[in-house]
């Protein structure tokens, strides 16, 4: 039974009487607060409460299961203590850093009522309180300013439905002048890093009376459009477009629009690159990242100028050890790896890409070369030690990610502090976005080879940019596609089928033995219902797998009826239902239990694991698929495990997990399942194109099968174009390789 709502939102006045509970890391916490005669357990993300504070909370009264009433608060106002002993409750509760109950008993007798006045205000008079030294006197000053300014900016925001968690990070960024600076300018919330939907700072900003025809307004509206489709994959985008769409967002004028953008430029706010008369505007981080991939491949393939061969007899030795004889393209790419300092590797499923990369690295680790693995992904990552034998790290893991005080991303590895590795290796290479590759490029050294394997011929990467197809269009670099299905490959329809798309031809499913079918059906409910029964019953009993762990749903969309969002509440009621015994977790409308499947669907650098073996480390990504383990329902604390980790998650952090039993076909890029369910039918018309639904049966490593009407199939394999994505590194590749090609 879930928590349940008694009231709508009302006020609760009271006096804390004790913190019972508090995550630290994101301020939820549980505390005892007297309110009349009556004590009353209030929950809630309730930054710097303490002891002894005085305080009305914002919310309602629920019910919950397992610990009965409770007043959940979405926001809180401290009040200030009004007389000498209340004062020093609050100052003796340890509340300010800095301050135990002997400092405060002396703050308060030369003080009395004045005395949160005095630490607020005049810092330097606590100097004459005997043990406090100036700058201790002001280190309490800047603690108190610090928990005030932040109650300032919950009490100031909470209105507009902004949590105390992003109020924090707004703290973080600007300091005690926070809810000043966002009165004068509501749109630095849009700002990177904050990253504030732009409908929210218009909502602050129309409060305040704020002018729409400020360059502030119109030069935020202009970054933030640029900010918004990087996560439609585009680095820029073409000026008339943007100045278009930034006239109807804003509802202003061409001419005004205009010279904010000129003045963005001149300020060096965005970038802007022209090409054969067109102009392209960019967030910088993307430009300079584009432009230092291109400028940093460049220089690797002049700098690596010897040519370090391998002779026929090499590779006769790994032809015999693995049994097999390497086609030409194969053959090809072996020397190639050798005598180049970069190489790209490509083809579809079946066609030697993982044999032709096992002899490369054993043909490296002859020469005693010191070899990196990575995969942009941490399931990539397992897939590629699976397949070689040897560890893969993920690129974050490689590059040895931090998170600064800022909430920033950074990587120990970099221009200096760079990888002592001389042969880097990286797999699904097609899901790396260009400021992961920028990052990457930044910790090699010039001398290091670099391999790049993947599939063109799938969904580019989530985040912004389309960094393989770039450097194959731009065709200065070597690269090898492998093109031949080996017979034993060729015998799985999935493969062919898989082929089948590419080639734009039509699939086979005429084998009654086959690995590769396709169920009909007329109608959505259908659709859901055939789901349910081929992953409860019918391909765990034909099969033997496991509904949870070894059939995936993959859907083209997360809405309509076949989607993931409503085939994942199906799901978890058909095979992880709901007993009286089981703890369970309720976050925004999603129940989380134990023994569900679940997707982290956000990079957080900072949420610490423990491995089986006792290590300790940081760090979940976008797509990480694990499995509950266990709930602590009265701490709002679940546990998460992936593989042989386990992730503990409070409170809030639970927003990040979705449930996972069906996942969208972008979500699991870089990943492979034992058998996949791929519902088609209400396909949405912007998502029917080929490289989508072959990147879907792709997955699939012993059984696919497809759900719906053929003829969204077809449709999808018919629709080759690619979806349109504004990037720039193939121009600066051009530029910076003096247009020569060759290969």
């Amino acid at each position: 039974m879930a928590e349940t709502a008694e009231n709508s939102v009302t006020e609760l006045a009271g006096t804390v009487e004790k913190i019972t509970y508090r995550n630290d890391v994101n301020c939820y916490t549980v505390a005892e607060v007297r309110s009349g005669k009556e004590s009353v357990t209030v929950v809630g993300t309730l930054p710097y409460l303490s002891d002894g504070d005085a305080a009305v909370f914002y919310g309602s009264y629920i019910t919950h299961p397992s610990y009965g009433r409770q007043f959940k608060a979405e926001s809180f106002e401290r009040k200030a203590p009004q007389n000498a002993a209340a004062v020093l409750r609050y100052l003796s509760s340890g509340a300010i850093r800095g301050v135990g109950p002997s400092t405060a008993q002396r703050i308060v007798e030369k003080f009395g009522a004045e005395s949160l006045d005095i630490i607020q205000n005049k810092p330097e008079d606590l100097a004459a309180v005997r043990g406090i030294s100036l700058s201790k006197a002001l280190a309490i000053s800047e603690e108190y300013n610090k928990q005030y300014g932040v109650r300032d900016i919950v009490m100031m925001l909470s209105k507009y439905h902004i949590s105390p968690e992003r109020c924090l990070c707004i703290f973080k960024r600007f300091g005690t002048k926070s809810a000043e600076l966002i009165k004068s300018n509501p749109y630095i919330l849009c700002e990177e890093g904050l990253d504030f939907h732009f409908e929210t700072a218009e909502e602050i900003a129309e409060d305040f009376e704020f002018d729409k025809n400020s360059d502030l307004r119109v030069c935020a509206g202009i970054e933030y459009i640029l900010r918004k489709n990087l996560a439609n994959g585009h680095t820029c985008l073409p000026k008339e477009k943007l100045c278009e769409v930034a006239v109807k967002l804003l509802e202003c004028n061409g001419d005004t629009v205009e010279s904010c953008t000129e003045r963005l430029i001149s300020s060096l706010r965005i970038n802007v690159k022209s090409v054969n008369g067109t102009e392209y505007l960019f967030i910088p981080t993307y430009y300079s990242a584009e432009e230092h991939i291109a400028a940093r491949l460049t220089a690797v393939k002049k700098y690596i100028d010897r040519k370090v061969t391998v002779d026929k007899l090499e590779i006769e030795n790994v032809e015999r050890r693995l049994g097999i004889v390497f086609e030409d393209l194969q053959r090809k790419a072996i020397f190639e790896a050798f005598e180049s300092g970069i190489l790209i590797l490509t083809g579809g499923p079946g066609t030697g890409k993982t044999t032709t990369l096992n002899a490369i690295i054993k043909l490296f680790e002859n020469r005693e070369l010191d070899i990196e693995l990575a995969a942009p992904t941490g399931r990539a990552a397992k897939r590629m030690t699976e397949l070689t034998g040897k560890e893969a790290k993920t690129i974050h893991r490689l590059l040895e990610v931090e998170w600064t005080n800022e909430d920033k991303q950074q990587f120990a590895r970099n221009e200096k502090n760079p990888l002592s590795c001389e042969v880097i290796i990286i797999d699904e290479a097609s899901m790396i976005d260009a400021v992961l590759f920028d990052n990457l490029l930044k910790a090699l050294r010039l001398s290091c080879r670099i391999i790049l394997v993947g599939d063109s011929d799938q969904l580019p990467s989530i985040g912004a940019g389309n960094v393989l197809n770039d450097i194959l269009s731009s065709e200065l670099f070597p690269s090898i596609r492998l093109k031949k299905v080996f017979r034993q490959a060729s015998q799985s329809m999935i493969i062919t089928n898989a082929h089948a798309i590419i080639n734009g031809e039509n699939p086979d499913f005429s084998k009654k033995d086959s690995d590769c079918f396709f169920l009909k059906r007329n109608d959505s409910s259908s659709v859901c219902n055939t789901v349910l029964e081929l992953v409860k019953e019918r391909l765990p009993a034909a099969y033997g797998f496991d509904p949870i762990k070894d059939i995936q749903v993959l859907c083209p969309s997360r809405m309509l009826q076949t989607g993931t969002v409503n085939l994942n509440n199906l799901l978890q009621s058909s095979v992880n239902p709901k007993t009286r015994d089981m703890p369970q977790l309720s976050f925004k409308g999603i129940y989380l239990r134990v023994g569900d499947k679940v997707m982290q669907i956000k990079n957080n650098y900072d949420i610490q694991y423990k491995r089986d073996n006792g290590e300790y480390g940081t760090g979940v990504f976008n797509g990480d698929v694990g499995f509950i383990c266990d709930i602590d329902v009265r701490g709002g604390i679940l546990k998460v495990r992936y593989d042989d980790r386990v992730v503990t998650y409070y409170n809030e952090e639970i927003g990040q997990l979705e449930l996972a039993y069906a996942v969208t076909v972008h979500k699991s890029q870089g990943s492979e399942y034992d058998c996949v369910v791929l519902p088609l039918f209400d396909v949405p018309s912007r998502l029917k194109y080929r490289n989508l639904l072959y990147t879907a049966v792709t997955r699939a490593k012993k059984l696919l099968v497809a759900v719906g009407k053929e003829e969204i199939w077809l449709q999808m394999a018919a629709n080759n174009k690619k979806t349109l994505r504004y990037t720039m590194l193939k121009q600066f590749l051009k530029e910076d390789g003096f247009g020569e090609t060759n290969y």
